[in-house]
């Protein structure tokens, strides 16, 4: 824009230098063939400005994703439709008798389904899109003919979120099945997502995946795989269930099927039996949430003229495919325009693995409740502005990648990147919650996310090392009573580790976000309650969903009870627990809360840190052997490794006298802003609200009286209960914690 000013800039000088200079076109926007800009004249001066935003996101039609063009994408229409069982489906009982079938590979089997040639590019990274993908013809990605051979599976997954890269049959009715790694990368093979045909009815299959990359899985705790059939939908209305027996989780120990040297690979084998005879099947890892879906449920959204009232639907960005990220603006508008600058904000946001399709149920969830007409929607549409994104990488959802985007890295690791074209989709997301921190206060940060190693569902949360209080605890305690069956507390972490500062949730805690959170949802089930040894359905994600929203209705609540009794319990458990670490190791002087908790991992991304592929030189292969040898050397022997450690502790006790500020790092914390309307916060309705939509399970609140807990025990403690009922005036528990400020005494007080 600076440069079309200059180019028709009319100054005195230019006035004396150029008299007989072309004149200025009467209409500049007509001949810039543009309608962003407005030009007007001043004189013969043009002024220019930018056209305001559109104020929602219209859908005449459903836009068709767009796919990298190396990828071949089939026509058929996929569509499942959404449906609970009458009862939750039980975890698999092993019986010990298992089998942990030997990998063969192809030399010992017969390849049926193969996408090795969909894989060659002429760049290791992303170029170009399209819609639809590839230009050329479909290829046959079915090695045999279905009338010759009329018992061999027929294997598809050249579809939406759709991944499998190749299928060898190995026996009559058993298949050895490769997952497609990430896109642009040799990594992270963990979801699955493919469509069966051409099978018998009443016959056993065995289906084992050979090239997993985790070393520990859910389906080593009772985790059964999902299976769709199109019949049992048409005929029962039947949609996703799951399925499977013989299961067992096992590392690969056929070198052949490793390709990568550096990394062992594991397997998943599990038998099973379709349902109806020469069906169309799909078989998954989890519910499967395309982008398109989520398309249809915004179009949904934004032809409601009533929830188009108080949801304004815009586009935040477009990703490195040209994929539309959409951001939604949920508030009540009052009749004052400036009544919304003050109200605090929320930020939510989900998707930022594409595999863990878990988090978008529970954005449906979320949503759905927001968006209805139920007192309690009302109020937390009256009290927040909500800012909600509910897809970041929509790439990665599209081509069925289970953590990266198409710049080949783990977006949740990139949230303080430079590289705004790289990584488009967290650098705005980053900017967007910037901008909204100089406006007003942001009172809760959450990503949704899915988990492959726990079950239940619980919160990451940040505290910081110099920090004695307990108030990032008090959100994911009361989401453990709200939600007493699925939710852990003792489940969840709050250490701030230096390989996770790329995350979401440490990047908004130190933009001054306190209660900054990451959702993990199982992939499994419960072992809580009345639904122990249970599956998840997608009722239940969608439940969680509600559960964010009651919770920050309690979070907020003027009245503290709920919160006192909070920080009483809260203060009872780290009393124990202090009590129970010094007890093991007295001398350790530099004892602090966040040292209570081990590592937050389960989330491994290192190898996809790092600049996206297309700015990485390639590496020298040589130099890093070289250096990798160096290195089991110097750690040779147990000797050498002591004297090391020896070593670091010296170099510990000569730092204990440095100056404070030398070893501790402030952290920026966004001054509090009061709001009067947040305080006269208070809950409306005292029973669930009305449901929106046909299916719809109810918003419960499980807040049920308890006894205060007393003298830090632990014996009274119930997780599952609440308090209405409690008094907690005559309770103020007091304990003292050492930290690197000395001897931290936590009082709760009585508000």
């Amino acid at each position: 824009m600076e440069r079309l000013h200059c180019k028709y800039s009319n100054t005195e000088e230019d006035e004396e230098e150029g008299t007989g200079r072309r004149p200025l076109p009467t209409d500049l926007s007509q001949a810039l063939k543009t309608r962003q800009l407005i030009i007007n004249f001043d004189g013969n001066q043009p002024i220019l400005s930018l056209r305001a935003p559109l104020d929602v996101v219209t859908f005449p039609s459903i836009a068709c994703p767009r796919w990298p063009i190396e990828c071949e994408v089939i026509g058929d229409v996929i569509h499942h439709i959404e449906w609970d069982p009458p009862q939750p489906e039980p975890f698999y009982k092993y019986t010990g008798s298992e089998r942990m079938p030997l990998p063969t590979g192809e030399k010992n089997g017969k390849m049926v389904y193969s996408m090795d040639h969909a894989k060659a590019s002429k760049h290791p990274f992303f170029t170009c899109s399209r819609v639809g993908g590839s230009q050329g013809p479909i290829r046959n990605a079915t090695w045999f003919d279905i009338k010759e051979t009329d018992f061999v599976l027929e294997f598809e997954s050249r579809f939406e979120s759709g991944n499998l890269q190749r299928a060898v049959q190995v026996g009559p009715f058993d298949y050895e099945l490769t997952i497609r790694c990430d896109m642009y990368t040799k990594k992270h093979t963990q979801w699955f997502y493919f469509r069966v045909r051409n099978m018998k009815a009443g016959v056993t299959y065995r289906f084992t995946i050979v090239n997993l990359m985790k070393s520990s899985s859910l389906y080593s705790y009772g985790m059964k795989p999902l299976l769709y059939s199109e019949r049992a939908a048409k005929e029962n209305g039947v949609g996703w269930k799951r399925t499977g027996f013989n299961i067992r989780y096992y590392r690969n120990c056929n070198e052949n099927t490793n390709e990568n040297d550096t990394k062992s690979l594991y397997c998943l084998t599990w038998s099973l039996q379709f349902p109806f005879e020469s069906d169309t099947c799909f078989v998954s890892h989890c519910y499967p949430y395309t982008y398109s879906r989520l398309q249809r449920y915004l179009q949904r959204i934004s032809s409601n003229p009533n929830v188009a009232s108080y949801c304004k639907l815009r586009i935040l960005c477009y990703s490195l495919a040209g994929n539309a990220v959409y951001v939604m603006t949920v508030t009540s508008q009052g009749d004052n325009k400036c009544e919304g600058t003050n109200k605090r904000a929320v930020v939510v946001t989900a998707r930022v693995h594409p595999g863990e399709t878990n988090g978008s149920w529970m954005m449906e969830g979320f949503l759905d409740f927001l968006l209805g007409n139920s007192a309690d929607a009302q109020l937390l549409r009256d009290t927040f502005v909500f800012k909600i994104v509910p897809m970041l990488n929509p790439d990665g959802v599209i081509v069925g990648n289970y953590r990266c985007s198409l710049a080949g890295r783990d977006l949740n690791r990139n949230y303080k990147t430079t590289l705004k074209d790289a990584f488009p989709c967290v650098w705005h997301t980053h900017k967007m919650v910037e901008k909204l921190l100089t406006e007003t206060d942001v009172v809760l940060y959450c990503d949704f996310h899915g988990h492959n190693r726990k079950n239940n569902v619980f919160m990451y949360g940040c505290n910081s090392r110099s920090d004695a209080s307990m108030n990032e605890r008090i959100f994911p305690l009361m989401m453990s009573k709200n939600a007493s069956n699925k939710f852990s507390f003792k489940s969840c972490k709050f250490r701030v580790q230096k390989s996770k500062e790329g995350t979401g949730r440490i990047a908004m805690w130190r933009l001054g976000i306190q209660n900054s959170y990451t959702l993990e949802a199982t992939f499994g089930g419960s072992t809580l309650g009345d639904r122990r040894g249970t599956h998840f359905s997608t009722r239940d994600l969608k439940s969680l969903g509600f559960n964010v929203c009651d919770t920050l209705l309690d979070f907020c609540d003027p009245d503290p009870s709920k919160t006192n009794y909070c920080l009483k319990e809260l203060a009872a458990l780290l009393s124990k627990h202090v009590k129970e670490r010094l007890g093991k190791d007295l001398t350790d002087s530099n004892f602090t809360v966040s040292d209570l908790e081990t590592s937050t991992s389960g989330s491994n991304s290192t190898d996809s840190d790092g600049p996206p592929l297309h700015l990485l030189n390639p590496p020298n292969t040589s130099l890093q052997k070289n250096q990798l040898k160096e290195r089991k050397k110097r750690l040779k022997s147990r000797k050498e490794r002591d004297r090391l450690r020896s070593h670091l502790k010296v170099q510990e006790s000569d730092n204990k006298d440095m100056p404070l500020e030398n070893t501790l790092k402030p952290r920026h914390v966004m001054k509090e802003k009061t709001s009067d309307h947040v305080n006269q916060l208070s809950r409306k309705a005292v029973i669930p609200p009305t449901n929106t939509h046909p299916g719809e399970i109810s918003q419960v609140t499980l807040w049920h009286g308890s006894n205060p807990v007393m003298n830090g025990s632990l014996d009274d403690i119930n997780t599952s209960s609440a308090y209405d009922k409690i008094n907690c005036s005559h309770f103020s528990p007091q304990i003292t914690v050492k930290s690197h400020m000395g001897l931290s005494t936590i009082t709760v007080p009585d508000r």
